[in-house]
């Protein structure tokens, strides 16, 4: 497998811009994505890094991630709530079907980021607002998954189609400052770059 200095660079700016959405009611959270913490596990070698911000004032989310190392070719994504207990099990998709907009598909390494106005029900799958009576519940459920531990990133392949790499998302404590975000946009290059090693050996 390849990797382009162009993706190492995306995967930074998406994270850095992730900086001018920062506001007080924001919270915002982040995740590595690896094939054992799928449900059930399995061998995958792909690794990804996440990083999701949502204002519920705003009713913006913006999803922000990047992947290398599939052993099949990506076909959709999606963040998914609400499992029984944080950090295991599995739940429908909370986002819209098929798949994340924009999500780059029939690729193994890719960069992704997107904003999402959540007061949309066409942004929602719409099995997740049927369940928590529309729009409004749909947004404290997540926010509420999200800050429990219980909603997760799922990026899924050919290989796997019911999910290749995953990863649950938690908190970050407090907000990062443009500084902490950009540290963890250099983050995810060199967690690319551990994938490429991987496949190499």
């Amino acid at each position: 497998m390849k990797l382009h200095v162009r993706t190492w660079a995306t995967a930074a700016l998406l994270c850095a811009g992730m900086a001018a959405a920062s506001a007080a009611s924001a919270a915002t959270y982040t995740t590595i994505l690896t094939g054992p913490q799928e449900s059930p596990p399995n061998t995958s070698e792909g690794i990804g890094a996440a990083a999701v911000q949502f204002d519920t004032s705003t009713h913006v989310l913006q999803i922000s991630f990047a992947f290398a190392g599939l052993e099949g070719d990506s076909t959709v994504a999606h963040i998914h709530c609400c499992t029984a207990a944080p950090g295991s099990g599995s739940a429908i998709p909370a986002t819209e079907l098929p798949s994340l907009d924009g999500f780059p598909t029939g690729v193994k390494t890719g960069a992704y980021s997107h904003f999402f106005d959540t007061s949309l029900a066409s942004n929602w799958n719409p099995a997740f607002l049927s369940a928590y009576g529309g729009v409004t519940g749909a947004e404290n459920a997540l926010w509420a998954g999200l800050n429990a531990g219980s909603a997760y990133l799922n990026i899924h392949s050919t290989e796997y189609p019911n999910g290749e790499i995953r990863g649950f998302l938690m908190p970050v404590t407090a907000v990062p400052e443009p500084a902490g975000i950009a540290m963890l946009g250099l983050g995810l290059p060199a967690l690319l770059l551990v994938a490429r090693r991987r496949k190499s050996t």
